[in-house]
């Protein structure tokens, strides 16, 4: 499951339909927002994540520069991963637990530049920090240190990781992408705001600095391995109707719908892939 911020409802829908129709899988991984709203698949929480978003997106906490300059992220970490599924949106930790999917999340190392690939099993306070550290993107988050590694946004190295799904064994994938098939991702110069805001970390800025190439060497990857039969993709037909930081629940549930759709015109074909 790909990243995009609230690109990520577009995710959401998707999923949602799979557990409408009793769809499952024996491992999923998600980077950034495809860690933050997948791990409901886990839990099987049909409709948690546009939900709360909904209810959420015009609140103080949620994706504000008062909230970055109150807390030091945009989404305010302890509102996003303890408030909220603790007290206003229930998590569902012990269904989570119970479920015997294996989920992962990707992070990014700040010191390394390398990529963390974590297994998420019990959905307890310690998974949700691993969750809030996937999606935690530069320069508008703080970085969270787990077991005394220093972790941000895994979209900075691994936006869709397919390879390293496979590499834990999973040989037949299905890949949701937040951008349409004919995207491309463009080099920008943010690596160069990377390098300034974290001077202590210049591995963190050398993996922006090539996160455009690495990315489209990813969608190569991916088409390489649908024409094999691995892989099936869903993806958004065309630029989805929604920001990274979106505050109109017009534009989430526009994302999200479009999920669902896609979900339901290729619920045959997923059904038929993983039945193969």
């Amino acid at each position: 499951m790909e990243g995009g911020a609230m690109r990520g409802m577009f995710t959401a829908g998707v999923l949602d339909i799979f557990m409408e129709n009793n769809i499952t899988f024996d491992g999923a991984i998600g980077t950034s927002a495809g860690a933050v709203f997948g791990c409901n698949f886990k839990s099987r929480q049909i409709g948690r994540a546009i939900r709360y978003n909904l209810r959420f997106c015009k609140d103080w906490h949620y994706g504000t520069f008062r909230s970055l300059l109150y807390s030091g992220d945009m989404y305010d970490y302890d509102f996003c991963y303890r408030v909220l599924p603790h007290t206003l949106d229930i998590w569902d930790e012990v269904t989570y637990c119970n479920n015997p999917m294996e989920f992962r999340v990707v992070c990014v190392d700040v010191e390394t530049g390398g990529p963390v690939y974590h297994l998420c099993m019990k959905g307890d306070d310690g998974d949700i920090r691993w969750f809030g550290a996937s999606g935690s993107m530069p320069l508008v988050s703080n970085i969270i240190e787990i077991d005394g590694q220093k972790l941000l946004d895994g979209g900075v190295v691994d936006s869709i990781a397919l390879k390293a799904h496979e590499n834990f064994g999973y040989e037949k994938n299905v890949v949701i992408l937040t951008q349409p098939r004919n995207f491309e991702k463009e080099q920008t110069f943010l690596w160069r705001l990377i390098k300034w805001r974290y001077p202590k970390y210049p591995k963190l800025a050398e993996a922006w600095r090539l996160r455009a190439e690495k990315y489209n060497e990813t969608l190569e990857y991916i088409r390489q391995r649908e024409q094999e039969g691995k892989v099936l993709v869903l993806a958004p037909p065309e630029i989805l109707p929604v920001k990274r930081v979106d505050h109109n629940p017009q534009h989430l549930k526009a994302a999200y719908d479009i999920g669902r759709q896609v979900g339901l015109e290729r619920l045959q074909d997923v059904q038929k892939f993983l039945s193969m």
